[in-house]
C-alpha cells in the first residue's frame, strides 16, 4: 500500500512536469523531492518515497519493454537531512532544585540505609550538573587513582579526572556544593560497600558498582520529587551544565574543553540553546516582543 501511494505520487509529479516516467532524470527526481519537502513531507517520509521509486525503476529496467530505460534516475538522489534535535536542558532553577534536592528519610530500621542512598543520590546529581560528566564517566569513578582506574576525584585539588570518549583524559573543576555532597556520601558509603570493597565511588545497596539503569531510575525519581516537569536523565544534566556555562561566560572554546569534545562543532549546538534562552527573555520582557 505504501509503495502504491509512492508510485501514484511519482506519476502525479511527472504529469505536472509533463515528463513521461521513462524520460525522467536525476534532476527531475531531485526537484520532486524538494516539492515534497516544501509540501510538508518529513525527511524520513521522503527517504521512504525515494526508496520506493528507486525500487520501481530497478524492477522496470529488468522488464522486456524497458529497452529505452538506461539509467535509474533515482540513484544518487538523497532525501533532505532531518534537523538535528536540540539537546534538552533544564532551566537554571530546575537544575539547582534537582541538585539540592535530598530524599526524605523516614524513621525505622531501614533509615540508615535510606539515608545512605539519599546521600549517594544527592552527590550524583551534584556531580552530574556541577561537572558535566557523562554517565559512564561518573560511574567509572574510583576512590583513588590507580592502574586501570577510569577516573577519580582529587578532593584536595577540587578536580575530577576522567577518561571520556576515545580514552581521552580530561580534568574538570569540582565546585564546593558537589565536594560537600561527595564528602557526606563517603561518610555513609561503608554501610553499603560491604566486602570485598569494589573500589567504586558509587555503589549499590549490594556493594557493587552502581549500574547505569539503577542511576537513571534514581535520578528520574529525584527529578519528580524536585518538581521538574520533564523526565530527567543523566545526559540532560550534562546539557544543562554546558548550556548554563555558555549563557554565563560566552566562552565556547572553554566549554568545549570542559566537555571533552574533540570538535568545536559538537559544542556549537549549545549556542542554539543559548539563543533560545535569549529569545525567551526577549519575548517575556521586551515591550515590542509581540512578533506574531
Amino acid at each position: 500500500m505504501r509503495h502504491a501511494a509512492a508510485l501514484a505520487r511519482l506519476e502525479k509529479l511527472a504529469d505536472e512536469a509533463q515528463r513521461p516516467l521513462d524520460k525522467l532524470q536525476g534532476a527531475h527526481i531531485q526537484r520532486f523531492a524538494a516539492q515534497l519537502h516544501g509540501a510538508g513531507l518529513g525527511p524520513r517520509s521522503i527517504a521512504l518515497t525515494l526508496s520506493a521509486w528507486r525500487g520501481f525503476y530497478r524492477w522496470w529496467s529488468l522488464q522486456s519493454d524497458a529497452a529505452g530505460l538506461k539509467n535509474n534516475p533515482v540513484d544518487g538522489v538523497r532525501a533532505p537531512r532531518a534537523p538535528r534535535p536540540l539537546p534538552k536542558a533544564l532551566a537554571v532553577d530546575e537544575a539547582v532544585a534537582l541538585a539540592t534536592n535530598e530524599t526524605p528519610v523516614a524513621d525505622g530500621e531501614a533509615s540508615q540505609e535510606a539515608e545512605a542512598l539519599a546521600a549517594r543520590d544527592h552527590a550524583i546529581a551534584e556531580l552530574l550538573y556541577g561537572c558535566g560528566l557523562r554517565l559512564g564517566e561518573l560511574l567509572g569513578l574510583d576512590l583513588a587513582a590507580g592502574a586501570g582506574s577510569a577516573g577519580w576525584i582529587d578532593v584536595d585539588d577540587a578536580t575530577a579526572h576522567v577518561f571520556g570518549k576515545g580514552s581521552k583524559r580530561r580534568s574538570v573543576p569540582v565546585g564546593g556544593p558537589a565536594l560537600q555532597a561527595l564528602d557526606t556520601w563517603l561518610l555513609h558509603r561503608p554501610l553499603l560497600a560491604g566486602a570485598p570493597d569494589c573500589g567504586a565511588v558509587f555503589v549499590s545497596r549490594l556493594g557493587n558498582r552502581l549500574s547505569p539503569n539503577q542511576l537513571r531510575s534514581r535520578l528520574k525519581a529525584q527529578g519528580d520529587r524536585a518538581g521538574v516537569a520533564t523526565p530527567v536523565h543523566p545526559h540532560m544534566l550534562r546539557h544543562s551544565y554546558a548550556s548554563h556555562l555558555l549563557q554565563s561566560s560566552g566562552d565556547l572554546r572553554g566549554v568545549q574543553e570542559l566537555l571533552g569534545h574533540a570538535s568545536i562543532a559538537t559544542t556549537q549546538v549549545y549556542t542554539r540553546l543559548d539563543f533560545q534562552h535569549l529569545a525567551k527573555v526577549y519575548d517575556a520582557a521586551h515591550p515590542r516582543a509581540k512578533r506574531k
